[in-house]
């Protein structure tokens, strides 16, 4: 996965968490979008709440491409398959609200350091349907997220198939197959663990992120300096 330059994930591919948004009809198709590499952590390094945000959890099926392809063939997908992990698309909620109504991209949100955490890698060899994986996600021990892989909208051949009609996949890129219904907010002190059913499973505690910059209107006229924001150092 050291190889990957990207991370493209799938929103809205799950039906029941579709409706939990608000949502009232399936996509016409996948709807992606990306998140920066920097963003990967694996146990046991914390997640980091940026200061003031609201931060929810889902966990997905991730995909990890093990050969470069562009305009892949539906037919010949699952031969670009390498293996799996399983993933937290952590997102600051409150962000992607204000995104959403102002029709303007998630890469705020999903995009802060420690926002992708992963577990140890699943060889494809192991994994003899990826349409039939329950996954599950638990904070501080209670269960919050269990959903079974075959209630995606759109199949793992498909999403492979149509990211590469636009963006040539590469060895190593990582592909975050959407959640399913549950997910919910996590907060500084709570540890947070997940899995695929039988497969893996991996935990992570929660901190708040220290010296991040807050945004909102609020704060916008505070000079960074003021708030130890990373950018005022340059």
């Amino acid at each position: 996965m050291s190889k990957g330059k990207k991370i493209i994930a799938v929103g809205k591919n799950y039906r029941d968490h579709v409706k939990e948004m608000g949502g009232s009809s399936d996509p016409k198709a996948p709807v992606l979008f990306l998140k920066p590499t920097s963003s990967f952590i694996r146990e046991p390094k914390p997640i980091e709440i940026p200061d003031g945000e609201l931060v929810h959890h889902e966990v997905e099926l991730a995909v990890v491409i093990g050969k470069e392809g562009r305009d892949i063939p539906l037919s010949q997908a699952m031969k670009h398959v390498a293996g799996y992990t399983v993933a937290l698309d952590l997102t600051a909620r409150d962000l992607q609200a204000e995104a959403k109504k102002a029709g303007l991209p998630w890469s705020v949100s999903k995009g802060f350091d420690t926002f992708t955490p992963i577990s140890q890698y699943i060889d494809a060899s192991r994994v003899s349907d990826p349409h039939n994986l329950t996954l599950w996600c638990k904070v501080n021990g209670e269960l919050k997220q269990r959903g079974n892989t075959s209630g995606m909208i759109f199949s793992v051949p498909h999403v492979i198939a149509y990211i590469s009609s636009i963006m040539t996949l590469e060895e190593g890129d990582t592909i975050l197959t959407g959640t399913p219904s549950g997910v919910g907010p996590i907060r500084a002190g709570d540890t947070i663990s997940a899995g695929i059913e039988g497969l893996v499973e991996m935990s992570f505690p929660v901190v708040d992120r220290v010296r991040s910059y807050r945004f909102g209107s609020s704060r916008e006229n505070v000079d960074p300096v003021e708030l130890g924001h990373p950018m005022s150092k340059l």
